[in-house]
């Protein structure tokens, strides 16, 4: 199981679930190709997993399929993510990018990416008060009290938990490949809680 990625998945899933109590998970492809990608996972794992009952009758003891939501690339960015970032909510996220590109245009690709990886990196590690107090000096146009005041507004604590997911290029395989990931991850743990995936 150490190189089954839906197990692997599903056992991290039900790992903050359940142990950690987040009861929300975000999927967030960074490329334009997948933008409905989010929506259909919703649909996948909310109602399969979505059940409050065993395949035996009885109500399950435990929770059961989180909220799933996601955007874009960028567009997530000025929606939801300082939540993600800053709020007081435990949400794991699903990041999935292509390592080519299909359309060539100038850095774009390149830019994307490199936003992808700052924000993962950014949940991992978070930033300090002493960072944002020595970012927010260099930028100069700040008094001390000013400064102060920012200070806790652009400060974040990180240890928020995040998976990379990379293809070489986002080809119909590799489509198929991601979809397929994601239903054998929901029909893992739809087996661990014990309910009916696929009914």
């Amino acid at each position: 199981t150490e190189n089954n990625l839906p197990i692997i998945l599903a056992l991290v899933g039900i790992w903050y679930n359940n142990f950690f109590g987040s009861e929300t998970q975000a999927i967030l492809p960074y490329d334009q190709y997948l933008w409905r990608l989010p929506a259909y996972l919703q649909q996948l794992d909310m109602e399969s997993n979505g059940k409050g009952a065993t395949k035996n009758g009885r109500m399950v003891s435990t929770h059961t399929g989180p909220i799933i939501f996601g955007e874009a690339g960028t567009n997530g960015q000025h929606a939801f993510y300082q939540l993600i970032h800053q709020g007081t909510k435990l949400i794991p996220c699903d990041f999935i990018g292509a390592i080519q590109t299909q359309n060539h245009i100038g850095e774009h690709h390149r830019i994307l990416m490199s936003n992808f990886f700052a924000q993962t990196e950014a949940l991992m590690i978070g930033k300090t008060p002493e960072e944002v107090k020595r970012e927010l000096e260099s930028a100069g146009g700040k008094s001390e009290d000013e400064i102060q005041l920012l200070i806790p507004q652009k400060t974040f604590t990180g240890g928020r938990p995040s998976n990379s997911l990379l293809v070489k290029a986002l080809t119909p395989r590799a489509l198929g490949a991601i979809i397929a990931m994601y239903e054998h991850k929901v029909l893992v743990q739809g087996a661990i809680w014990g309910i009916n995936s696929y009914d």
